[in-house]
């Protein structure tokens, strides 16, 4: 009888059994617990000031290059700039020195900047006041004589316009030397009032609205622009009437002579320097107006806070010293006479100072 056969066990793989004795081995939860927690890093001051330099560190790689990016904008910001103000000096050198550009930008940057147009012995004389006094000349010739600057005629014309303004400015120059030298000033107070005798006797319009047209149609001026040439002729006059001490003299003398009794007309004949008037003892030819135009606006004003039969002390006109007497008066007009004592013009002082110090001038005008 045969024995009976002992079943065959099956042969486990190589990895079933690895993934056996794992099983076998595995840890408890508690002690794997354990483990992990101590694997992790401790968080000490010490180990946060590593992380943070190892992140600062790593930011800087970045930081670097940015700083030095913007010294570089800013230093070739720099040199852009520098090179911009260095063409616009070369344009505006260019174009005044060599061009002789009189248009309004121009104009504008000699307001701005200092550019001088010639020396008066230690004085400089702006290009400013140069084109100042042209540009209101060439404004006048070409919208009331309608010249025409680029025909020939026109560039003729330009050339002595160009050539009186740089005249007037290097006079202009010597006059305010003369005025420093003697204690010659001339106030706001006095250009305002200048510009108020002016206006009322309507001389440049009856309204602020005609009053700037005027300005504006004639000479291409603003009411500022009008101030500062009344600033230079009202400074011009009180330097001749202060240097020219003779003639003041002489309208002194007359006037004591017709304080003390003489005849108005006959020292009127005798002293006076209009000949138009000398003849008829020094009455004028006409009634006078308040806005007569053919006489200085301080004798006009002068005149009308007269009564007749009253003679005035000596008015300076500006140009003249003048001793006025009114012989009838209505309310708008009134008759009168007056002696007229030229004073000297003001090349008379000036000219010694230009023989003295020559100009310089930094600019020719060609023919």
């Amino acid at each position: 009888m045969k024995k009976p056969k002992k079943p065959k066990l099956e042969k486990v793989s190589a990895t079933a059994k690895t993934a056996r004795d794992k099983l076998l081995r595995r840890k408890p939860a508690e002690e794997r617990m354990s483990e992990a927690i101590s694997n992790v890093p401790r968080i000490t001051n010490e180990t946060v000031t590593e992380h943070r330099e190892e992140v600062l560190k790593g930011a800087r790689k970045f930081i670097y290059p940015l700083q030095h990016s913007k010294h570089s904008i800013v230093k070739i910001s720099i040199g852009l700039l520098v090179a911009v103000i260095i063409a616009f000096f070369a344009y505006c050198i260019a174009g005044l020195y060599k061009l002789q550009v009189t248009n309004g930008f121009m104009y504008g940057v000699t307001k701005v900047i200092p550019f001088p147009v010639a020396k008066v012995g230690s004085s400089w004389v702006s290009y400013e006041s140069y084109l100042f006094e042209l540009r209101r000349n060439m404004h006048y010739y070409a919208t009331q004589q309608k010249t025409d600057f680029s025909s020939r005629s026109g560039k003729d014309q330009l050339v002595l316009l160009k050539k009186q303004a740089l005249n007037q400015v290097i006079q202009d120059a010597y006059v305010k030397q003369l005025a420093a030298k003697n204690g010659v000033k001339v106030t706001n107070v006095q250009v305002n009032n200048q510009l108020v005798l002016v206006r009322n006797e309507n001389r440049l319009g009856n309204s602020d609205r005609v009053f700037k047209e005027v300005l504006k149609e004639f000479w291409g001026w603003n009411e500022s622009d009008f101030k500062q040439e009344l600033r230079q002729q009202l400074l011009q006059q009180a330097v001749a009437v202060k240097l020219d001490t003779a003639t003041q003299a002489r309208a002194e003398s007359a006037l004591k002579q017709i304080q003390s009794g003489t005849d108005f007309a006959t020292v009127a004949s005798a002293q006076s320097d209009d000949l138009s008037t000398k003849g008829s003892g020094g009455q004028y030819a006409k009634p006078i107006t308040a806005n007569d135009r053919d006489i200085a606006p301080a004798l006009t004003d002068a005149l009308f806070k007269l009564n007749a039969g009253q003679t005035s002390s000596v008015v300076n006109a500006g140009y003249t010293l003048e001793i006025l007497k009114v012989t009838e008066k209505t309310n708008n007009s009134v008759r009168a006479s007056h002696i007229q004592f030229t004073i000297q013009p003001i090349t008379k002082y000036t000219k010694p100072l230009e023989t003295k110090n020559p100009p310089k001038k930094y600019i020719t005008i060609k023919n």
